[in-house]
């Protein structure tokens, strides 16, 4: 079964988008979204990356819930920044030592980063220890790699089921 349908979540999700794409209910359109379902995913799979367990997911809502309300505070804060002196502006590249090994868990974690107005993860150190983030307003970097750790780092590593380093 692994074999015809190595990520069974993918294609299901790739069957409901067609069925909604096309708007239709009908065989035809339900044989071809199980047809691209199951193809998408196997001519892909190489590409794929493995998901690991969630362990807590309680806490993976809670997890989405907190980057939320930082997406929309961040949009504040980053349009008072961007309507007022540009000279009030401190860009700068911090980087921030990560015990995240997973590959799909730091995918995560770099997306959320990067979905938070202000900051955009900018590189990953070769042994995957250190991630380069670019931060519109830094005030002080010490703090930013802490607030990083605490609020996305470990939680993370507590909802999948991923050993840090």
């Amino acid at each position: 079964m692994k074999r015809l349908l190595p990520q069974p979540g993918l294609s299901l999700l790739l069957i409901v988008m067609w069925l909604l794409l096309t708007n239709s209910l009908n065989l035809g359109q339900l044989l071809l979204g199980g047809l691209l379902g199951v193809a998408i995913p196997l001519l892909c799979r190489r590409f794929l990356l493995e998901v690991p367990p969630v362990r807590k997911p309680a806490k993976l809502v809670s997890f989405a819930l907190l980057v939320l309300y930082d997406i929309v505070i961040a949009n504040v804060h980053v349009a008072r920044l961007v309507l007022g002196r540009r000279d009030r502006l401190r860009p700068a590249f911090v980087e921030v030592p990560i015990e995240i090994r997973d590959e799909f868990v730091l995918a995560v974690l770099s997306s959320v980063l990067s979905l938070t107005p202000g900051t955009v993860s900018a590189g990953l150190s070769p042994d995957h220890s250190r991630l380069l983030l670019h931060v519109l307003d830094l005030e002080d970097a010490d703090d930013l790699v802490a607030q990083v750790k605490t609020r996305y780092e470990a939680p993370l590593l507590e909802i999948f089921e991923c050993s840090p380093t």
